[in-house]
């Protein structure tokens, strides 16, 4: 076979040769897109510090990302299975490589979300892509493995983002880490070029761009409302986001039930193992990634770990996410999809609950087992259901599926960092005022009361007032610790319970092995039926 992998994957008589290999380069552009939000969580304190950010901007620093990368996913995979999937991952890559060295080189608070708008929009080009190109490559045999390392590399990225940040801003300013992702990028991007196969639809039709831009239009108003309402209050911005978004899906919906090539085909959420597995998806990171987002917070701020060491403590999750990864990579052929995806969420909400039991005295011993539980859950939950949603789409449409497998993904990250972080700040505030209320300037007490660190800095500026005493300054910092603990033990609650229903619903929707399998046999009848895919 030449260097360049020129074959269409599609028109080869066996398995693509190479497919391991090329495996291995969706998987480092996968790991890229992770680590873009994970790195960030332990550069934003020397970003807060070195740009003043408010906590409006840090939050849109964040969400800068998210609001194009889960808004365009569905559009863009649609465009990759029409025209080439290799090309999207490519294309994707070099914009997501872009948009990170600008974000290195700018030091203005506006041009820095620019640069992580861009990120997101490559990372919506990316994430699509190898999914589809994962299915497109691997026989049905082979597909659940590979979806599996798929899956671990997400929890490989959790740990790995912020020990490569925190090792750069030992010695580098907060714009290195920004770096992390392009020598990744380069190299997947030659190996896309050297080992992944051309792949595109064949008789996919026109691409249906009403329904594209609606559905950027509902997605993007929606997590943009899931971000501002939580966190800043319900105001003129976040409920018209919100109207507009509930308006969108309903034109949406209605545009696609009558549209003769459906951007998405609604009918599917009639499906119990593609509606089941979407839901889980959705709940699954929904609890995960806000319990990891202030367990990260506690490790940093509370018990006083620098960036480096935080990340340390977060590979026992990376190594859990493996564990899990291999279980169900045994058990869900023999078992089902039903008997990995439920037992998987009832272990994610063990491990929200744990945090329960946090107070200021807590130690990272006290976190482990959550970490280790919810490692666990996503390795042994979300591969299993991603293979179901992408199953559920015929080989012309399978960007569309990765995208509506990482909306689903996005969309339940999202909710969760800004539901529970909201929930978390409000507990956090209403703890700090009773136990320091009466002690603070109303001014001071309003500059505390906007996050743990911002607590920290007033108890920084007490000790250095003329006249108090070092005593006064720790009071605040015990006050600070206190109230912080208090707020994630109150949020793991609400989290817990919300997951615990996640999975009641979950465990009702998904269908048994019996009634999945019939679901595949039918969908494999219906693929035989269209046309082959051509590169």
């Amino acid at each position: 076979m030449p260097l360049f992998a020129n074959t269409p994957v599609e028109k080869m008589t066996g398995p693509y040769t190479r497919r391991w290999w090329a495996l291995i380069v969706l998987c480092l552009s996968l790991l890229i897109v992770v680590m873009a939000n994970t790195s960030l969580i332990v550069a934003a304190p020397d970003m807060t510090t070195d740009l003043r950010l408010s906590s409006s901007d840090l939050q849109w620093v964040i969400d800068g990302y998210t609001v194009p990368y889960a808004a365009l996913m569905l559009v863009l995979g649609s465009i990759g299975d029409k025209y080439s999937r290799r090309g999207a991952l490519i294309t994707g890559l070099l914009i997501f490589a872009g948009g990170s060295v600008m974000g290195s080189l700018v030091d203005e608070t506006t041009l820095v979300i620019v640069a992580r708008a861009i990120m997101g929009v490559g990372a919506a080009v990316v994430m699509p892509a190898t999914l589809s190109l994962l299915v497109a490559m691997f026989p049905k045999r082979e597909r659940t493995r590979a979806i599996t390392a798929w899956t671990a590399t997400s929890g490989l990225a959790i740990a790995v983002g912020p020990l490569v940040a925190g090792w750069l801003l030992e010695s580098r300013a907060w714009g290195s880490t920004f770096l992390i992702n392009v020598p990744i990028a380069v190299v997947a991007v030659v190996g896309a070029f050297v080992l992944v196969p051309p792949s595109k639809a064949e008789g996919m039709g026109r691409i249906d761009y009403v329904g594209g831009l609606l559905s950027i239009v509902s997605v993007g108003s929606l997590v943009y409302a899931i971000i501002e309402g939580p966190h800043f209050g319900w105001g003129v911005g976040p409920v018209t986001a919100a109207v507009v978004a509930g308006v969108g899906f309903v034109a949406f919906t209605l545009w696609e039930l009558k549209h003769p090539h459906p951007m998405l085909d609604v009918r599917k959420f009639a499906e119990r193992p593609f509606s089941g597995s979407m839901l889980a998806v959705l709940f699954f990171f929904f609890g995960t990634f806000g319990s990891i987002y202030y367990s990260t917070q506690f490790l940093q701020f509370v018990l006083g770990y620098d960036a480096l060491e935080t990340g340390i403590r977060l590979l026992p999750l990376a190594g859990a996410v493996f564990a899990g990864a291999a279980v169900t990579g045994k058990l869900t052929p023999k078992l089902g999809v039903k008997a990995m995806v439920v037992p998987g969420m009832a272990l994610g909400t063990v491990g929200v609950f744990l945090l329960a039991q946090i107070d200021k005295s807590s130690t990272y011993t006290d976190f482990l087992p959550s970490l280790l539980l919810l490692g666990f859950a996503i390795g042994l939950s979300v591969s299993p259901a991603t293979d179901t949603i992408m199953d559920s789409f015929p080989e012309s449409e399978l960007g569309v599926g990765g995208g509506a497998n990482d909306t689903s993904l996005e969309l339940g990250g999202s909710l969760g960092i800004a539901v529970l972080g909201s929930l978390l700040g409000t507990a956090y505030q209403d703890k700090l005022a009773d136990l320091v209320g009466n002690r603070l300037p109303h001014d001071a007490l309003d500059t505390a009361k906007e996050s743990v660190g911002a607590g920290l800095a007033v108890a920084e500026q007490v000790a250095k007032t003329p006249g108090a005493t070092p005593q006064q300054a720790q009071a605040l910092v015990d006050a600070v610790h206190e109230s912080f603990a208090h707020g994630v033990a109150h949020t793991s609650i609400i989290g817990g319970v919300i997951m615990a229903v996640g999975a009641l619903i979950v465990l009702a929707v998904l269908p048994g092995r019996k009634a999945t399998a019939g679901h595949r046999q039918e969908r494999t009848e219906e693929t035989r039926k269209e046309p082959a895919e051509v590169g």
